[in-house]
């Protein structure tokens, strides 16, 4: 009776085992792998501010930026008056400078945009392209400086949010003469992420399983409430904004092909640092989820030449939830004379 019981339960757990593994191939090709369908003409989504800038990047006809400027009138003509160039992060637009801009106005020159596939800029496809993939790093870096070339920017401050913050600190080591400083908000550099190999991230099924994490990040936009220590404090405009995505045909289907990338696409700035001698200031929210505030101080410190605030109260979009103590702190680094912090 023993033996028999063991080996029903042998079976079951055979079953089950079998069972698990089915559903791990299948279950994703059951992924409805149609793009999303959206507006013919992302023309019709601009608002006041905004336009768009068509870059060169080899193997395709050419990518096409979402640019939003600002600049004071005081200020925008005069030849000190320099540019800030501002970079969002991962899942993010443009948009999420809104509450900064104009104040960083009253000092330069302020441009966003929109780096691929996010907000209204493009959104290759895979098959779409030769050569190198335009989601990969050295791709970001690539379309950052071809921007700076369409729009005359010989040097600016790199204002950079989380990954954004990563793709400003590669920007100066590998372009220092194009970096008059950096602006860093709880940068990503010593957070970790799962990287895995080509030939896993190539699997059909895990192509479904990018498209699925991409709509679930893309639509509802959880990582918005993530990043705020107060998530009532998002309203319903912001929360549009921050969606404005979703208003573009085959959305989806980019930020998977640029989910996928990253799978394969290790950050390694964080074992630079020593070699960018820009003055920088980080800016971290105590409250930050995503990337610890010990994080953000651990990476000044390896800096040579930084200065480190942390907001009180703030979580990790303190331009969104703190901009005017950001500017506050941001003034008064830029008023400091040179080689003041540390």
């Amino acid at each position: 009776m023993i033996r028999w019981l063991f080996r029903i339960l042998l079976g079951l757990l055979l079953a089950a085992v079998l069972l698990g593994l089915i559903t791990a191939a299948v279950g994703p090709l059951l992924v409805d792998p149609t793009p999303a369908p959206g507006k013919t003409s992302s023309e019709a989504l601009l608002r006041p501010g905004t336009g768009f800038v068509e870059v060169p990047f080899p193997g395709t006809g050419g990518l096409r930026l979402h640019v939003a400027e600002q600049a004071n009138g005081a200020t925008a003509g005069a030849a000190a008056s320099p540019t800030f160039l501002l970079l969002h992060g991962f899942t993010f637009n443009l948009y999420t400078w809104d509450r900064l801009t104009e104040a960083l106005s009253k000092r330069g020159r302020v441009i966003a945009y929109d780096q691929i596939p996010y907000g209204l800029s493009a959104k290759p496809l895979p098959g779409t392209w030769s050569g190198d993939n335009p989601y990969s790093k050295a791709a970001a870096l690539g379309q950052l400086i071809a921007l700076m070339d369409e729009l005359g920017l010989e040097q600016a401050y790199l204002v950079g949010n989380s990954s954004g913050g990563t793709l400003a600190l590669e920007a100066a080591r590998a372009h220092p003469e194009r970096v008059r400083g950096l602006i860093l908000l709880a940068p990503w550099v010593n957070s970790k992420r799962p990287i895995m190999p080509e030939w896993l991230v190539d699997l059909p099924q895990m192509d479904r399983l990018t498209l699925l994490l991409a709509r679930m990040l893309g639509t509802d936009m959880p990582l918005l409430d993530y990043s705020y220590a107060d998530p009532g404090l998002i309203d319903e405009e912001r929360r549009t904004l921050a969606a404005s995505h979703r208003e573009v045909a085959n959305w989806d289907a980019a930020w998977a092909a640029l989910l996928s990338r990253s799978l394969t696409d290790p950050v390694e700035i964080g074992a630079h640092l020593g070699e960018i001698s820009q003055p920088a200031l980080i800016i971290t929210g105590a409250e930050d989820q995503i990337v610890p505030p010990a994080d953000s101080l651990e990476a000044a410190r390896a800096l040579p030449n930084a200065t480190f605030a942390e907001l009180p109260g703030c979580g990790h979009l303190p331009q969104e939830e703190c901009p005017a103590q950001v500017f506050d702190i941001i003034e008064q680094w830029l008023d400091a004379p040179p080689n003041d912090g540390g």
